[in-house]
């Protein structure tokens, strides 16, 4: 298939197998990331976003806006669409069910957000969100209220692997499990644990595939050493020689100044 990715062959895959999901910050990373056959992307709407797209030309992708700038229906659907524009799938939201509806009502798919939201998470500290039945039923209801609104699938952030999975098979909507266990529609981290770039603690859900903070640290000093050893070198005389200038008979000079005089 060399189509886009759809909301609708996501919803086929539902209970079929877990999607691969992860959050990039750039074209380097989208581009490997589609290499490697990952087929969700989550990104901000921002400058990035159109040179994500064209390194991914097929895969889904999710844009999140920062908090604030979708306030009211007239926002939401204008920065829905811009997002689409830009080269969006869909537009990622966890905020207000109204502004869900809203963009919903206009056609621009929505993810919403369950469990630990890092937005809000003052009300909960940063912990797994579903442990007591309390909690638990709240996630229910709010995926419930996202079904209503129109969302077409939702994150779902460190719930514990049994109410993830008793969520997830009673609702239609896609959800996108990160620290889920297995127990999602799809399966999602951030390139920046995977990679070892993060520059925060490592979650439990997070897994380490590789050390470029390391590799980045080597390159850093190459350039150290290089830009280093360019300055001792002029200083030295030993740059530029000979083979690096180019040189004309020394008459060439004589004769440009017996032309100005």
């Amino acid at each position: 298939m060399t189509r886009p990715i759809s909301v609708a062959d996501l919803q086929a895959l539902k209970g079929r197998r877990q999607i691969l999901t992860m959050h990039v910050d750039n074209a380097k990373e989208a581009a490997a990331a589609t290499e490697a056959g990952l087929e969700v992307f989550t990104c901000e709407a921002d400058e990035q976003l159109p040179q994500i797209r064209s390194a991914a030309p097929r895969t889904f992708i999710q844009a999140a806006h920062r908090q604030g700038e979708l306030h009211d229906g007239s926002s939401a659907i204008k920065e829905g669409f811009r997002a689409l524009e830009l080269g969006a799938s869909c537009v990622y939201f966890a905020g207000s069910l109204r502004l869900v509806e809203a963009m919903a009502k206009e056609g621009i798919p929505v993810t919403g957000h369950v469990g630990l939201v890092p937005r809000w998470s003052t009300w909960t500290n940063h912990r797994s969100v579903g442990k007591t039945p309390e909690e638990a039923a709240d996630i229910y209801r709010r995926v419930k209220e996202y079904e209503r609104a129109g969302a077409w699938a939702v994150e779902m952030e460190v719930v514990p692997v049994d109410v993830a999975r008793w969520i997830t098979e009673s609702t239609p909507l896609l959800t996108l499990g990160m620290g889920c266990g297995s127990a999602c529609d799809a399966q999602y981290l951030f390139s920046c644990d995977v990679l070892g770039t993060a520059t925060s603690r490592m979650p439990r859900h997070g897994k380490q595939y590789a050390n470029l903070a390391a590799e980045e640290a080597r390159l850093q000093q190459l350039r150290v050493d290089a830009f280093q050893a360019f300055a001792d070198d002029v200083r030295s005389g030993g740059y530029p020689e000979r083979r690096h200038e180019v040189h004309v008979d020394p008459g060439v000079v004589d004769a440009a100044k017996r032309l100005l005089s």
